[in-house]
């Protein structure tokens, strides 16, 4: 019987982040604050500990590597590794100002897939804001003079934020989470990051943290992209679905829970339920399970119907929808 595979987070200590993680959503690390929680991950650089049934204590890596794919549907039938990396990023501090690579240069250059990426605001500041994109078109020769000069922010996107809100970032598109900003970001499987501009910050060796201009300058985006599509809540029986975003590589959904509500993992995709707020009850054939905020789970294509019981309970789903190849 196929059952639900709880996960544990992988903790990254980056010097911008805070300890909301900790704190509200239960995360645990050694280090002195939580940047991100890397909730689904199969990676070198960080692959989530299941910690339910009879795998308990393998990570997703060494878990995919003993039974094999088929738990991620047919949509992943010729993926290696699990193609989406789910994460919560708490900033108490601004990020830097960075871009990633499409496909075909993080492949050749990097050896990895591009970086799409999304962001749901979980929660933000007052006047807490983000860069994402251009305000307007410049040229390669004006955008490589102004991060020399200092002056790059003058020509970004500068957008104040709010909860619920969702922002689609492609790959190649200038952006920066800012300070205040709590979120759960959606993305292909990859840690390539090109950093453009880092105000001038020093790492914990005291020395500053390197940029990766050259690159930048090949894979950026200089015309201004799209404002993201806000979808509207649409009523289910037991609470509500919105769309957040479906692109070639992920599918996500934001669920509020106001009683049960239910759903089918069909054999195309895995599905993957981040919870961001609340207790509630996940039911499948297999048993009933507690939830509450912070929790990962991954439930495995084939799995069939679920429910989640619930009041006043909020989740992110995401999932496959196209075949990736």
């Amino acid at each position: 019987m196929t059952e639900p595979i709880f996960l544990q987070g992988i903790c990254k200590d980056y010097l911008w982040g805070g300890n909301r993680l900790r704190e509200e959503f239960g995360k645990e690390s050694d280090a002195d604050k939580i940047a991100e929680s890397w909730e689904l991950a199969c990676h070198k650089d960080g692959s989530s500990i299941l910690t339910s049934g009879s795998d308990a204590g393998l990570n997703l890596r060494e878990y995919l590597d003993k039974n094999g794919t088929a738990f991620l549907g047919t949509n992943c039938a010729d993926c290696t590794t699990v193609p989406v990396l789910i994460k919560l990023i708490d900033a108490k501090q601004d990020l830097s100002i960075q871009v990633h690579p499409d496909d075909d240069y993080a492949m050749r250059v990097e050896g990895e897939a591009g970086k799409t990426e999304m962001w749901y605001i979980v929660d933000a500041a007052p006047h807490a804001a983000l860069y994402y994109g251009l305000k307007q078109e410049v040229t390669k020769a004006e955008f490589e003079q102004r991060i020399h000069d200092q002056t790059l922010t003058e020509i970004l996107n500068r957008v104040e934020v709010k909860p619920g809100e969702l922002y689609f970032i492609p790959s190649g598109t200038l952006h920066a989470i800012g300070a205040g900003i709590l979120l759960a970001e959606i993305q292909q499987n990859s840690n390539t990051t090109y950093r453009v501009y880092d105000y001038g910050r020093r790492g914990a060796d005291g020395k500053l943290r390197p940029l990766h201009i050259a690159k930048a300058l090949d894979v950026t985006n200089l015309r201004p992209i799209a404002p993201t599509v806000q979808y509207p809540a649409e009523a289910v029986a037991g609470g509500t679905v919105r769309k957040l975003e479906a692109c070639k590589y992920f599918a996500s959904d934001v669920v509020t829970v106001h009683g049960t509500v239910a759903f089918t993992v069909g054999t195309e995709s895995f599905h993957h339920l981040l919870f961001l707020s609340g207790e509630a009850t996940l039911q499948t054939e297999s048993g009933s399970y507690p939830v509450k905020k912070g929790s990962s789970v991954l439930l495995p294509a084939g799995l069939g119907a679920y429910t989640v019981t619930g009041e006043s309970v909020q989740y992110v789903v995401t999932r496959v929808d196209e075949k990736l190849s």
